[in-house]
């Protein structure tokens, strides 16, 4: 099985019992060994007392992107620290993506850059990830 098809494969059952992320609305558009490409449509029930979207949700955004990328290896990951600088204003109606890349692949620990955009490609966050790499598996790749 190639790197990518596990990470894919790996990525659709995390989804599968992820029911935060199914909440978000997060739509998974695509999966390669440590990257991933994630959306959401902001909405109403998201806004904070200004008006304007909570700190929460662009960040459980980056969040379940740095999740999907630092697992896909088949390698139960959690996080270690995060960290998000918020750079615009998000508001209702906004549809934001969030791109995971990875800069750091170590055999226990891993780093993550996420890049949050709005619909006109603006960049509105920039979150940090660092996991740490357990050495259980998330699904048995041998029976695929």
């Amino acid at each position: 099985m190639s790197n990518d098809v596990l990470a894919i494969d790996v990525v659709k059952h995390m989804a599968s019992q992820d029911v935060f992320s199914q909440w978000l609305g997060i739509e998974i558009l695509e999966i390669k060994e440590g990257y991933s490409l994630v959306k959401m449509a902001v909405r109403a029930e998201m806004a904070n007392g200004f008006g304007i979207i909570h700190g929460g949700i662009p960040f459980s955004l980056a969040d379940s992107a740095f999740a999907f990328a630092c697992n896909n290896r088949n390698n139960l990951s959690v996080a270690l620290d995060c960290s998000i600088t918020f750079t615009k204003t998000i508001h209702v109606g906004d549809v934001l993506k969030a791109e995971a890349k990875e800069i750091h692949n170590g055999r226990s620990t891993g780093v993550y850059v996420i890049t949050i955009t709005n619909q006109e490609d603006v960049q509105v966050a920039l979150f940090k990830g660092t996991c740490f790499r357990t050495s259980k598996k998330l699904i048995d790749s041998g029976s695929l």
